[in-house]
């Protein structure tokens, strides 16, 4: 699914223009990106939290050579899906969303 395909559900769904769908679907993303952008955790409630983690300095191997290599300190966000969410992923809560 892609940004586009969300923005159209909305316009499908509440009946606003395909620009205004589109809009807030950019000024949603772009809140949760400056959000975690400042280290700060993104919630959404029976969905799951976007966190940002911070990963150290560490070695590493490249496989094809098996040469050590340094992998550099780095910050990635990570998502975990709620409970709720992971239920009606695998088809045991239908009603849920």
């Amino acid at each position: 699914m892609k940004k586009a395909d969300i923005a159209n559900e909305l316009y499908e769904k509440i009946g606003i223009s395909k620009k205004e769908a589109l809009d807030i679907v950019e000024m949603v993303l772009d809140t949760m990106k400056e959000s975690l952008k400042n280290g700060e955790t993104v919630k959404i409630a029976g969905f799951g939290n976007f966190v940002v983690r911070s990963k150290h300095e560490r070695k590493g191997r490249n496989p094809k050579t098996g040469e050590e290599i340094g992998i550099s300190p780095r910050r990635v966000v990570t998502f975990r899906p709620s409970h709720i969410f992971k239920q009606y992923v695998n088809g045991q809560n239908e009603n849920a969303g």
